[in-house]
């Protein structure tokens, strides 16, 4: 057998899935089809033509290369083809963005042919994904006197790549498809659980939604062949739990348009929106591809005569419809005077918000990809031919308020700026290029960041960004064919891209399934820095995260930077002492309850969440940060006290050299880096020159927040209200609810303790809880079953140190064996305690899931419909969060527990506790991990 002949036996697999045949990206197959298409009588010589031209993938993978030095053949003679001339080879080239093709464009132009120069120029002036080894050859042959290097550089200068391309359409005719009533989550764009093929694009585009919605789009797109469907989310918010590049990939090659003829399944320009908009990092995975995101504001509250909110019987506002968008209606967005129209003409909103010059250019260019590295390209070209720059785009917004203070994260991205005026204080609405230090990629979204990398022809980290790392959580519990056949080739091309990886593509060092975002928040050794990560929860405990798609992660590991406009900010402290059976968790739910009391709308929502938090090590204070995705703000950083952060750095010290002394580091030494970077900040902070991160007294916020901890006296659970008669208000993070709600005869059918919400305090609770139960109960006995997963391998070890981990391995009716992983998903449990691997389990839905219809407590972030539990047709599946106690003895009573219950189970239990800033609870634990 032949790679060609395996090749065809997979496209006939691939029928019988409805699917095209799948992109190839290996070097060795596209030189089988190259020597097919030499061979004039070869049987297969048509469709190795065919595949050749259409499906192979461009950017850095070695097919790319291979087939571009077939082209520079075709274009010097020495090959001859009736079906690829020269000037169709230029063509092609002109499509493969950049590595290998960049490489043989200049090669040509940099050639003794001169009419073959002059086309190569021409191709060239179209290309933005040039590296320093390409712009270093245009740097030397133009020195060398060379006049199609300087021709090409003075068209760079001028950015042509971006000012020849068309301007976006003024009129743009859309057709609305409603894809849910209520907040969407990404999970119905992109399910979790259909993690393992977001590579395969065309096969990933068949999970979206539902094969009905599916036909039901493509039956609008019939009628309306002039229009683009627009995805809404009515009564609701399009885009929340993440980023999900993979969700917009869908939605993309369901509405969007087709990239290049020559790449298959890579659409963009998807149109979007939502009643209340999209969520903050959703819509920046749109602008990745040059998408259109809307604000409909097509619901709006009811006011009386006097012009007061009119409430329900519940005290909750009532919405009356603006205008109608139910699917099928068109509408006409105008770019020029950014207002949105009726299929009549008339004008129903602004859209000024998705028209920013900085988005149009997004939309104009393809993607903000080619916009970045054209603002780069034209730099360059300026400095090599000594000009001054004239950019083509547009300047950079800059907000600057005399006399006005600064927040936290305005302080962050002043000090972290690129390319702003020199001595300008930026304030919130500003757009901002940022240095990027930290970078997370994870291993769902991974194989799309590698797909990304290749495609922008990036092939090493850079150099300014002080670590990469490239998790293995999202795979852990499950080690089944499709994670044996993407992790490894995740984690090679990870680790030769300069990534320190959580598997080792040698085996040299034990397997690391830890959560990404707690490597994260371990190795973010900074309260200055700026973290981006492939996931909504990148959200540290120091410096300030942003979750993100695959393809902005892959273009700041490329590059070391990133852009978006400063955020505002939401200030969160604290007044009042916190219960003693209470877990802090609680408080975290009572914030978001606290804030919707105090404000009615969610005033967190794309904004920053700066919360007083100083008492707290940055392990337990990630608890509130985590959460903060939920809360759909945009990021959140901690104000710590600056004790408290010298803890958190010397901790993160202590858990990056056991990386460190497992072998994990890199040739570069990134990790020795990071703990250097932590001394010398320990060494600021003590010495008085640069203490903790404060904001400014004078600092201007959006809203303010202030939680009452004497107001929390019960443990607070959320609720997703799956039976909720408004189904907009479904499957939110907003119904916060006390324990006393469920009266103790709530059925849990699987209690989860794991996920990134917890830490090592919370595993020694479960094991603490156990102990006091065995005394009173005299053998614990569990009538739900109660699934355990510490977020990292290093909490286990320190666990068995103290003494816990032995009690939870004697409860244990499964205990999770590194040399014989799983090969199977669990989804029906025994009423025992399961001790999982480390990594996201039922959290993630890829994997682990629970039984359809189940109830599920758990100390979780998701509870999405059909994220940890689907439905029957009988009965909803649900999942309840709550803080670790109350699932363990939920999972012991099979119900929710009173509150007598409870407090008994607590008694004598160290939970995590916290006092506010400057206050530090007496005879605490929890406050020194």
């Amino acid at each position: 057998m032949t790679l060609y002949t395996d090749y065809l036996a997979e496209i006939e697999t691939r029928k019988e899935q409805g699917l095209h045949p799948k992109p190839i990206d290996g070097a060795d197959l596209v030189a089988e089809l190259i020597a097919q298409i030499k061979d004039v009588d070869n049987a297969y010589r048509a469709d190795s033509l065919n595949f050749f031209i259409y499906n192979t993938i461009p950017g850095t993978t070695s097919a790319a290369g291979v087939k571009a030095q077939f082209l520079k053949e075709i274009i010097l003679g020495q090959e001859s083809l009736a079906e690829i001339t020269p000037t169709f080879a230029f063509e092609l080239l002109s499509h493969m963005k950049g590595g290998p093709s960049v490489k043989v464009l200049l090669d040509l132009a940099l050639g003794d042919d001169a009419a073959i120069a002059a086309q190569a120029a021409e191709v060239l002036k179209t290309q933005v994904f040039l590296y320093e080894a390409d712009t270093d050859r245009l740097a030397a042959a133009l020195a060398d006197g060379n006049a199609i290097a300087k021709e090409i550089l003075e068209s760079y200068a001028k950015a042509e790549f971006f000012t020849k391309l068309p301007e976006v359409e003024e009129e743009i005719k859309v057709v609305t498809y409603i894809a849910g009533v209520g907040d969407i989550s990404t999970d119905l764009l992109s399910p979790g659980a259909e993690a393992h093929s977001r590579a395969d694009r065309e096969l990933h585009g068949q999970c979206m939604i539902t094969p009905e919605a599916q036909a039901e789009i493509q039956e609008l797109q019939k009628q309306h062949p002039d229009a683009r469907v627009m995805l809404i989310a009515e009564k609701g918010t399009m885009g929340v739990g993440s980023s999900r590049m993979s969700g917009v990939n869908n939605v993309a090659l369901w509405t969007g348009k087709k990239a290049s003829p020559y790449v298959p399944f890579i659409n963009i320009a998807p149109v979007v929106a939502g009643t209340n908009g999209i969520s903050p990092i959703f819509l920046t995975t749109v602008g990745v591809t040059g998408g259109i995101g809307i604000d409909l504001d097509n619901w709006v509250k009811k006011l009386d005569a006097d012009g007061n909110v009119v409430e329900d019987a519940d005290g909750e506002a009532v919405l009356e419809e603006a205008y109608s968008v139910a699917t099928g209606t068109v509408l006409t967005i105008n770019s020029k005077t950014k207002t949105l129209h009726d299929a009549d003409g008339k004008e129903l909103k602004s859209v000024a918000t998705a028209f920013t010059p900085q988005k149009v250019e997004f939309m104009k260019a393809g993607g903000s990809y080619a916009v970045v590295f054209g603002k780069k390209l034209q730099t360059f070209a300026a400095g090599a031919l000594d000009q001054e720059l004239k950019s083509a785009y547009a300047p950079s917004k800059e907000v600057t308020a005399e006399g006005q203070g600064l927040t936290a994260v305005e302080k962050i991205f002043n000090r972290n700026a690129l390319g702003t005026t020199p001595g300008a204080t930026l304030h919130a609405g500003s757009d901002v290029r940022v240095k990027v230090n930290v970078v997370g990629s994870q291993d769902t979204t991974g194989p799309m960041t590698a797909q990304e990398l290749e495609a922008m022809a990036a092939t090493v980290i850079s150099p300014s960004v002080d670590v990469g790392y490239q998790s293995g959580c999202h795979t852990a519990s499950v080690w089944d064919k499709k994670a044996q056949a993407n992790i490894p080739k995740l984690m090679k091309f990870m680790n030769d891209f300069g990534l320190i990886t959580a598997r080792d593509p040698k085996g040299e060092y034990h397997a690391m399934t830890d959560v990404i975002h707690k490597v994260l928040n371990d190795i973010t050794v900074d309260d200055w820095d700026v973290i981006i990560g492939g996931d909504s929860h990148t959200r540290m405990s120091k410096g300030v995260a942003f979750g993100a798609d695959s393809g902005t992660v892959a273009l700041a590991l490329a590059t070391g930077e990133a852009s978006m406009p400063i955020p505002e900010s939401v200030k969160v402290t604290f007044k009042g002492k916190m219960a003693d059976h209470l877990d802090f968790r609680d408080v975290v739910h009572a914030t978001q309850a606290q804030m919707l009391d105090q404000h009615g709308d969610n005033v967190f929502q794309g904004r920053v969440i700066e919360v007083h938090i100083g008492t707290l090590l940055a392990d337990q204070a990630f608890t509130f940060t985590d959460w903060t995705a939920e809360m759909k703000a945009k990021a959140s950083i901690c104000i710590s006290n600056d004790e408290t952060l010298i803890g958190s750095l010397e901790l993160a010290k202590g858990r990056i050299q056991i990386m460190i002394d497992k072998g994990m580091d890199n040739d570069a030494k990134l990790l020795q880096g990071l703990i250097d970077k932590a001394d010398a900040r320990i060494a600021d902070i003590k010495s008085g020159a640069n203490p903790a991160l404060t904001p400014d007294d004078t600092a201007k916020y959006f809203a303010e927040v202030v939680v009452d901890l004497d107001a929390i006296d019960e443990p607070m659970i959320a609720d997703p209200d799956v039976n909720n008669d408004d189904v907009s208000k479904r499957y939110t993070h907003d119904t916060i609810r006390p324990i006393t709600y469920y009266s103790g005869d709530k059925h849990v059918d699987l209690g989860f303790v794991g996920s990134c919400m917890v830490h090592k305090g919370d595993m020694k609770i479960v094991a603490q809880m156990l102990k006091n139960l065995e005394k009173t109960m005299g053998k614990v006995e569990f009538k739900a079953p109660l699934v355990v997963a510490a977020p990292t391998y290093n909490i286990i070890d320190e666990l068995k140190e103290e003494g816990d981990w032995e009690i939870l391995q004697r409860y244990s009716g499964f205990t999770f064996d590194d040399m014989f992983p799983k090969t199977q998903a669990r989804t029906e449990y025994e009423n025992i305690l399961y001790l999982e691997r480390p990594g996201c389990n039922l959290c993630m839905g890829n994997q682990e899931k629970a039984a359809k219809g189940d109830t599920v407590l758990a100390t979780s972030t998701r509870l999405f419909q059909g994220r940890v539990v689907g439905d029957t047709a009988e009965k909803k599946g649900e999942s309840l969060l709550a803080s670790t106690p109350v699932v363990v003895l939920a999972a012991v009573l099979g119900r929710t527990p009173t509150m007598e219950e409870y407090k008994a189970a607590v008694e004598g239990i160290d939970l995590t506790k916290f006092a506010p800033p400057l206050a530090v609870p007496a005879g605490t634990k929890s406050a020194h991990f």
